[in-house]
């Protein structure tokens, strides 16, 4: 039965890993890259009908050319309330409304705003990489309150660090993906 639970502790762990992963995937999606991409307005949340509503559900956002975004609302009475929520956003862009959706350009990065950027992505890294290493804590010491054999329980302990050493590795190809497309001019 211990042997179980264990098992049990070792893939809730790798679950948890996982989902710190995809937490910093969804954090660096929102990093503004000098590219236009739809994802960078996923935080932004409209008044619609006296609730609070995230942009994409109101709306169809498409990245067109290089540097722009077009959102069309489902409901045209909502302009003016996108409108106003992307100036009160710390996005810093300017909404070009048409009568029919919003436009969005989105300026060149300068080389020290992309150095900044680079800082924050690393900085969400590191705390991906502290939540990985907190999970990998919790487990330990699950496993440890099994009555395991000493084998048994240093084999799993192992086993945790594994999952540990892979996912700290895969936050540091995140970051470097980040880094990288920030770069890219």
């Amino acid at each position: 039965m211990t042997n179980e639970q264990a098992d049990l502790i070792l893939m809730e762990v790798e679950d948890h890993m996982q989902k710190t992963l995809e937490v910093l995937k969804r954090e660096f999606a929102g990093v503004r890259t000098g590219r236009a991409n739809p994802a960078l307005l996923d935080k932004i949340h409209v008044e619609y009908y006296g609730v609070e509503t995230p942009l994409k559900q109101i709306s169809s956002i498409t990245a067109v050319e290089g540097n722009q975004l077009f959102i069309k609302p489902f409901d045209k009475s909502t302009l003016k309330s996108i409108e106003h929520a992307i100036y009160a956003s710390d996005l810093g862009l300017n909404p070009q409304n048409d009568g029919t959706g919003i436009r969005l350009f989105l300026p060149q990065l300068t080389e020290t705003r992309r150095r900044e950027l680079i800082k924050d992505v690393e900085r969400m890294g590191e705390h991906a990489k502290i939540g990985v290493r907190n999970v990998r804590r919790d487990g330990n010491d699950h496993i440890k309150k099994l009555s395991l054999s000493e084998d048994d329980e240093k084999g799993y302990l192992a086993d945790i660090q594994e999952l540990t050493d892979k996912f700290v590795k895969k936050v540091d190809d995140e970051i470097k993906l980040k880094s990288d497309e920030l770069l890219k001019i």
